[in-house]
């Protein structure tokens, strides 16, 4: 299966640049209910699209979807809700 186009939009230096701006927006701190975890390692944190972008360069780059999660939130809880999205809506099964 080749490798989708949007994939090398994250080894943009714009992308590299965006996803700092948005941990200093949001200080550095996950946005996930109830965590609110504080990191100051970067790469602990994940520059996550509240809404998947799919391929949407606009959703993509829109600072206004996205958050900054702790590496664990997102890669445990974001994850399993998008997985789970997908056999609601009949994606997977």
């Amino acid at each position: 299966m080749p490798q989708q186009p949007w994939k090398a939009w994250y080894r943009l230096a714009r992308w590299r640049t965006l996803r700092l701006r948005i941990f200093l927006r949001d200080l550095y701190t996950c946005q996930r209910n109830g965590c609110g975890r504080i990191e100051g390692d970067t790469s602990l944190l994940v520059c996550d699209h509240i809404r998947p972008h799919r391929g949407n360069e606009a959703l993509f780059w829109d600072e206004g979807n996205l958050q900054t999660l702790c590496k664990a939130c997102h890669d445990r809880d974001k994850q399993r809700e998008e997985q789970q999205s997908l056999v609601t809506r009949g994606v997977w099964h």
